[in-house]
């Protein structure tokens, strides 16, 4: 029998010690070698393993699609923006009929009324007016914003045709919503880089078709699929840029992303104003997400560790926690991804998934949150005060959206995520019900600080609610979390096209039902636990430990609600 002494590296030339040294005081570090470490520190050590440098260089890596993917998520207002429009003169050429007319430019979404369905009726002439139900010379509009020419002036989608620019929008929404299902539940069973790849060929391939488009059923078909992988790249990034982060990092990289994303929004704009062709936007959006195909060239972009020590690909953990000590440079993960080469997938049972009931409490309440500060952000868009064009209006959604990541990384590293999370919401649900109640008694200018707060503060909830569910949500389905709790937040914002499909009937039935809705949330928030500075969950049971802390600081207390004891500290 092999005595244990022997696997010990001999630290001089001396004699070899005696037989009975295993047993002395002075020798329990052999027998603590074996002993396997704890799974979410090896998922950190995995990380540290990469070195600093590739570390942020695979960060920045992942940073920058976000940039080109705003143009692609965040392009449909102006893609769908209605200008005045009238019905094009008749000329004698044409019979005859019409040969004296006078038309003004009507607004197509003056009124509440999108589409302009009372001009739309109506055609002045000389000496009287007369009905028409169709303009059948065609429309001519007088563009003063946002693109020259787009789905809306391309196709005449007024008047009777209006009814296919909320269906676009409605079936881009429901594009989305299918990518961050079906591509987050990718991202866990078949990796993340597997699902990164196809997403931004797909992505890449429905933008080509999207902008050879001939007609408007089949553009809003593409722009469903192009919908979809664009989602799928924006969440599989999101969840692999988050498990190469330490806890120290992950606020201040997530904010660094949707900063990137704030100035893809702004830069969408002045585009916009350079090519003046729907067609050219979408294509500038889509064609340098080709060039990041190249993270599949191995070496480039791997896999991420924490993935790669969920699904076991590694053959012998402990070999690299001794070459952990010896090496740190960028072969190391490189060996560890090559060690097996076989592709197994992390294991997970639907008993397991079924009983795990603190994370099915977390993703509800996250994703009720997710869904009600992403709806109740067309209330405030929607509100009425002094006219303005469609610049102003976008340029202060954008920018209260840069301001609400900078209250993010101000805060909630200070205060905790639940904290901060509960303050946005109280002051989304405050803002809604002072518009509601107190509109008709507001100056304009009071009700446009009101909105731009509400606005500010939904943003920062919205934000908040996904970087929250990333880290409380176990490697083994963080992917399919974090999908849907953002598919919950999309759902919220199909009202805006169903209510533009429908001439805004309902508004005030919709601002009522939010604003309570956003009260009930607030109650909510004080379930979920605080996910401050802790490491990233691997496992459904590393998951189930993420409970709300106490209410008091020397008890325990149990909520019927939850029938999860929290843990003994």
């Amino acid at each position: 029998m092999t005595s244990p002494s022997s696997s010990l590296p001999s630290p001089s030339p001396c004699p070899p010690p005696p037989p009975s040294l295993p047993s002395s005081p002075t020798s329990p570090a052999p027998s603590s070698l074996p002993l396997a470490p704890f799974l979410p520190p090896r998922g950190e050590e995995m990380v540290l393993a990469l070195g600093r440098k590739k570390q942020r260089l695979l960060i920045c890596l992942s940073i920058l699609p976000n940039l080109f993917l705003a143009f692609l998520l965040s392009s449909d207002p102006l893609l769908t923006l209605s200008s005045p429009h009238r019905c094009r003169v008749v000329g004698p050429s044409s019979g005859g009929r019409v040969p004296n007319v006078t038309l003004s430019w009507e607004k197509g979404d003056q009124d509440g009324e999108r589409g302009g369905h009372a001009p739309c009726k109506q055609y002045q002439f000389a000496n009287h007016t007369q009905p028409s139900d169709e303009c059948v010379a065609g429309w001519d509009y007088n563009v003063t914003e946002g693109l020259q020419k787009n789905i809306v002036t391309e196709w005449d989608l007024v008047c009777d045709q209006y009814w296919l620019v909320p269906v676009e929008e409605v079936c881009f929404i429901l594009g989305v919503l299918t990518g961050c299902l079906s591509l987050g539940y990718a991202a866990d069973r078949l990796g993340r880089l597997k699902t990164l790849l196809a997403s931004l060929t797909l992505t890449v391939v429905f933008g080509v078709l999207v902008c050879v488009s001939p007609s408007p059923a089949v553009f809003i078909v593409m722009r469903f699929c192009l919908a979809a992988a664009s989602a799928g790249v924006c969440l599989t990034l999101y969840v692999t840029r988050l498990e190469l982060c330490d806890p120290s990092l992950r606020l201040l990289v997530t904010i660094a992303a949707g900063l990137t994303t704030v100035a893809g929004e702004l830069l969408l704009l002045g585009v916009a104003l350079g090519c003046q062709s729907w067609r050219a936007l979408l294509g500038i959006g889509a064609a340098p997400l080709s060039l990041f195909l190249c993270y599949g060239i191995p070496g480039v972009f791997p896999e991420s560790p924490r993935w790669l020590l969920l699904s076991e690909r590694s053959s012998d953990t402990n070999s690299f926690s001794d070459r952990r000590d010896r090496e740190r440079d960028d072969e190391t993960f490189t060996e560890l991804e090559s060690e097996s080469p076989s592709s197994s997938r992390p294991s997970l049972t639907f008993h397991e998934l079924l009983h795990s009931r603190n994370i099915w409490k977390n993703i509800c309440v996250l994703g009720f949150t997710s869904f009600i500060s992403h709806g109740i952000s067309h209330c405030y868009s929607s509100v009425k005060g002094k006219p303005t064009s469609f610049y102003w209006t976008y340029l202060i959604s954008a920018s209260a959206g840069g301001a609400a990541w900078m209250l993010l990384w101000a805060t909630v590293d200070r205060c905790g995520r639940r904290g901060i999370l509960l303050l946005t919401m109280t002051m989304t649900g405050l803002a809604s019900l002072i518009l509601l109640g107190l509109i008709n008694y507001l100056s304009d200018s009071a009700v446009t600080v009101f909105s731009v707060l509400g606005l500010f503060s939904s943003q920062a909830a919205a934000s908040l609610c996904i970087l929250f569910t990333a880290e409380v949500m176990p490697t083994i389905i963080r992917g399919s979390g974090v999908g849907a709790v953002m598919a919950l937040g999309w759902v919220g914002c199909l009202s805006s096209p169903l209510m533009n499909l429908d001439n805004h009937y309902g508004y005030f039935l919709h601002h009522v039902v939010y604003s309570s809705l956003a009260l009930l949330a607030v109650l909510s928030i004080l379930l979920l636990p605080e996910s401050k500075r802790k490491p990233l969950p691997q496992t459904l049971a590393d998951g189930e430990q993420y409970r709300r802390p106490p209410l008091g600081r020397r008890r325990r207390d149990n909520v019927p609600l939850l029938s999860t004891p929290n843990p003994d500290t």
